[in-house]
């Protein structure tokens, strides 16, 4: 009997695993995007091989940091390969950012595009501000704690998936490490644009007809009070919404006594040199928001709920930046019903249904 069950167990897993190989082989449709994904998950990418990209934008916390957000109470910023560096700001998702231009400054004079929450990875380098943003973390002496790209180049020399790497880029492209490095970066972003990562499989996708009562009250509420900032039309080049204008809004979020700072975080205001844009952040998409937790660019809230009615009234909380505020939000006046009924609807919004 207990050789049956093992059996029956083993043949279980294999038939996960192949559904699993399946699926991802699905998504996955080219070998730029293979060869990303081999990138995105190896942690020899890190100085003492413990950490890949994924564990700060791993699937299930909806390619967020997963560690916060098992416990978005407590734990807000990433923690590095040292096991001991943190760093400031709390990793945003990295599925939906490929739509996301090189930034500009639009004809109403705002800031649009850009990667990170200050929009710094702004696509001049490269031509593509999600290559840029892939290269920041393995040379960042808080996170992969490379010490230099040639470091990085080695691994990849002798890693398993050299080969596939000569496939897509040719049998002399480690040689140059400057332009290995940003080839680097290249495969990183079209893994991050693969179905994979990116894959338009939620409720609201596929079974909008479908929505509860709560959910679908929610829709109207957020329509009304929300798509302003969060849009819900394709846009930039997308098959469908991607909740985010990719703009960038002071809304007032408080310091974070979790992400102790020796001044303010001015977040664009640095980037672009410019006191007008003090305390403006990335709007970020609410697709798999449900999973990301926590929530703002410090981490400050631990639930959605607490997002949402911050959102909404904001009038109890002072404010990190208190001047270039968003006026559009903290003031919105609805009542709690309301606010859950939201919740329910920004539910719908994670892959995978």
């Amino acid at each position: 009997m207990e050789d049956f069950i093992v059996k029956k167990t083993v043949l279980f897993l294999m038939a996960v695993g192949f559904i699993c190989f399946a699926t991802e082989a699905l998504a996955i449709s080219n070998n730029m995007e293979r060869l990303g994904m081999r990138l995105f998950k190896d942690k020899n990418l890190s100085f003492n091989g413990t950490q890949s990209c994924q564990n700060c934008h791993h699937p299930f916390a909806g390619f967020a940091d997963i560690t916060n957000a098992n416990h978005p109470a407590r734990k807000v910023v990433s923690t590095g390969a040292d096991g001991v560096s943190k760093g400031e700001r709390n990793a945003p998702t990295a599925a939906y950012a490929g739509f996301s231009p090189s930034l500009f400054d639009d004809a109403d004079g705002r800031w649009v595009g850009g990667m990170f929450w200050d929009g710094r990875a702004d696509g001049s380098v490269l031509g593509d501000p999600l290559a840029e943003q892939a290269q920041g973390p393995p040379l960042n002496p808080d996170e992969m704690a490379m010490p230099d790209k040639e470091a990085v180049i080695e691994v990849i020399k002798e890693a398993s998936y050299v080969f596939l790497w000569y496939r897509v880029f040719g049998r002399d492209s480690l040689d140059d490490v400057d332009e290995a490095y940003d080839d680097f970066g290249r495969a990183i972003a079209a893994y991050e644009r693969s179905q994979d990562v990116t894959a338009f499989s939620s409720k609201y996708d596929v079974a909008e007809e479908t929505f509860t009562p709560s959910e679908s009250r929610g829709q109207a509420l957020f329509e009304a009070n929300c798509s302003g900032c969060h849009s819900t039309s394709a846009s930039f080049g997308s098959p469908s919404a991607l909740f985010t204008n990719y703009r960038y809004a002071n809304v007032g979020v408080p310091a974070n006594p979790l992400v102790p700072l020796d001044q303010p975080d001015f977040g664009l205001g640095w980037t672009v040199s410019d006191p007008s844009q003090d305390g403006k952040f990335k709007i970020p998409t609410l697709r798999n928001i449900a999973l990301s937790a926590p929530y703002s660019h410090n981490g400050s809230f631990s639930t959605l709920k607490k997002m949402v009615a911050f959102i909404n009234d904001r009038s109890e909380v002072t404010p990190e930046v208190p001047r270039n505020l968003d006026q559009r939000v903290g003031s919105i006046g609805l009542e709690e019903d309301q606010i859950d009924d939201i919740v329910s609807f920004l539910h719908t919004l994670t892959d995978g249904y």
